[in-house]
C-alpha cells in the first residue's frame, strides 16, 4: 500500500459520516475532512476502495461493482454503531454516496457531494474503444489550484476500470428519484476532470428545493485539498448539525 493511502476510522458520537474518495484517488484526498469531522465528535469511516492506493495495475482488475460493494459494507457497519449516518463523497465518491442513498433510503440522513461525477469525464469518453487498444492513459490526479497541493493518486488510469464508470453513472442517474434526503453540493467553478454534464444530470433528477449548491471559486476538482477546503469542512459540519 502507498504510504498515506490507509483507510481511516474514528469512533465518536452517535452521528456518523461515511466518506467516499474518488476514482484513482485514495483516502488521503479526504483525510483532512475526516480529521476535522472526527475532531468535532463525529464517528467517521473513510474506507479505501478496491484497487486504489497500491498500483494502477491492481485497479485494472476492479470495477464499479467492487467499489460500490466496499462503501456499502462500510455504511452497514457504520449504521450498526450510530443512530444517524451521513454519506459524503468526492467525484466518483459522490456517485457512490448517491447510490447508497438510493439503496438504503432513510438510513442515509443526508448527502454532501464535492464535484460529483455522474457523466462524462476526461478519461471516460473513449474507454469503450480504448480498452481494446491500450491498457492505460495519463492520470487525472492532483487537479488542484493551491500551490504545493498534491493528491495521492495514480499517474496512469487503467482503461478497463474506467470503462465500468458509465454503467455506474447510468444506474445512479436512473434511480435519482429514490433519493429523498437533503443534498449539499460543492462545485468548483473550474474543474479539469468532471464536466458540467454531471451537474445537469444531478439537478435534472432531483427537485430544486432538495439540493443546495455552493460554488468553490478558488479550487479545481480536488477541492478537499484546495483553497476552499476549510469552507467545505465547516459547511458540511453545519449541514450535519442542522439535520441532527
Amino acid at each position: 500500500m502507498l504510504p498515506g493511502a490507509e483507510p481511516f476510522d474514528h469512533a465518536g458520537g452517535p452521528v456518523g459520516v461515511l466518506l467516499c474518495h474518488g476514482f484513482t484517488g485514495t483516502p488521503q484526498t479526504l483525510r483532512g475532512w475526516a480529521d476535522y469531522l472526527a475532531g468535532q465528535g463525529l464517528t467517521v469511516s473513510l474506507p479505501r476502495l478496491p484497487g486504489h492506493g497500491t498500483s494502477w495495475q491492481d485497479l485494472a482488475r476492479t470495477g464499479g461493482a467492487d467499489w460500490l460493494a466496499e462503501v456499502d459494507s462500510a455504511f452497514v457497519r457504520l449504521t450498526g454503531r450510530c443512530e444517524q449516518v451521513f454519506a459524503f463523497g468526492l467525484s466518483m465518491g459522490g456517485c457512490l454516496a448517491l447510490r447508497l442513498a438510493e439503496a438504503h433510503g432513510n438510513a442515509v440522513r443526508g448527502l454532501v457531494l464535492v464535484n460529483p461525477s455522474l457523466a462524462d469525464t476526461r478519461v471516460s469518453l473513449l474507454t469503450p474503444v480504448l480498452k481494446y487498444l491500450v491498457r492505460s492513459v495519463p492520470g487525472i490526479a492532483s487537479d488542484i489550484k493551491k500551490p504545493g497541493g498534491h493528491e495521492l493518486g495514480y499517474d496512469r488510469v487503467p482503461v478497463r476500470a474506467a470503462a465500468t464508470l458509465p454503467a455506474l453513472w447510468k444506474q445512479t442517474a436512473r434511480n435519482l428519484g429514490q433519493v429523498t434526503q437533503p443534498v449539499l453540493v460543492y462545485r468548483s467553478t473550474t474543474d479539469h476532470v468532471v464536466g458540467p454534464a454531471s451537474m445537469r444530470v444531478l439537478l435534472g433528477g432531483l427537485p430544486g428545493g432538495q439540493v443546495t449548491v455552493r460554488e468553490c471559486a478558488d479550487s479545481y476538482h480536488v477541492a478537499t485539498l484546495d483553497n476552499d477546503a476549510g469552507a467545505i469542512f465547516e459547511g458540511s459540519l453545519k449541514f450535519v448539525q442542522d439535520l441532527t
